[in-house]
């Protein structure tokens, strides 16, 4: 058994040494954050987007006020020719 092919592997798992580093001079050292102006644009628009809510509430208020008495009807032409347009679009 060879003892010196072990101390030399656990030389290089030696975690008592420490790397010697130099010092930085701190005081000359300074970090920098510049956001541009469509950073800036896309931030706003975020924070527009979370204060507004999900469901429009004045358009769909009487939608739902006309399901529920049942008056609120719609017309298959109407709908197919929405429906066409659409397809239209996407194409």
């Amino acid at each position: 058994m060879r003892i010196e092919a072990y101390t030399q592997v656990q030389k290089v798992y030696d975690t008592k040494k420490t790397a010697k580093t130099q010092p930085k001079n701190s005081a000359n050292a300074s970090d920098k954050l510049q956001i541009s102006s469509i950073g800036k644009d896309i931030q706003t628009a975020k924070q527009a987007l979370a204060a507004s809510g999900d469901i429009r509430e004045d358009v769909t208020a009487p939608i739902k006020a006309r399901v529920k008495e049942g008056t609120y009807a719609v017309s298959a032409d109407s709908f197919a020719d929405k429906l066409l347009q659409q397809y239209e679009e996407m194409r």
